[in-house]
């Protein structure tokens, strides 16, 4: 219970980047894990990848920050963080053995970008980074460009270039009609 208490401080740690972009109230780490689950399994599915396997590891993806906070893009110049890999191991010490087990392996699969379910959850992560940015552009926010063109510039997968194309050509309230 000790690491589902913890991972619970993803509800309130804010995704700083956001506040570099003047994003007054932005979404919490969980926020953007959620949907980069959702965005993961949607991938997969068109990727023929596992659509559960690629919702775990984008679960799972940001836990670390916890521990080591969410470190915006440009304080990563300066700051060394220890791997996602050791703080997870951290994280689990003294979780039932196959608990840890199984976490410790979605997140080494996540960071070794080896399979393609890791790297369908990847372009995932930076999906769901577009698809906020276009939303915070919607509501006024003119500074979140750059994080469109990074994100954009970033993705592998063909099936997540195509969403990307769909995000930045989609109402973002248009679901509702």
């Amino acid at each position: 219970m000790r690491y589902v208490f913890e991972v619970g401080m993803l509800k309130r740690a804010k995704r700083t980047g956001w506040w570099i972009a003047g994003v007054p109230s932005p979404e919490s780490i969980a926020d953007h894990s959620f949907r980069v689950g959702i965005i993961g399994a949607i991938l997969a599915a068109m990727e023929g990848a596992d659509p559960a396997r690629v919702a775990l590891l984008c679960l799972l993806h940001d836990t670390q920050e916890t521990r080591v906070g969410d470190i915006p893009h440009i304080g990563r110049r300066y700051l060394t963080a220890a791997p996602n890999e050791k703080v997870t191991a951290d994280q689990v010490d003294g979780c039932p053995p196959e608990v840890s087990m199984m976490i410790q392996a979605a997140v080494d699969e996540y960071e070794d970008k080896e399979t393609l379910e890791a790297r369908v959850a990847n372009d995932a992560d930076k999906l769901e980074c577009l698809v906020q940015a276009v939303e915070y552009r919607s509501q006024g926010n003119a500074n979140v460009q750059p994080w469109i063109d990074s994100s954009l510039a970033s993705l592998k997968t063909s099936s997540a270039r195509q969403l990307a194309e769909a995000a930045l050509n989609t109402d973002v309230i248009g679901w509702r009609a």
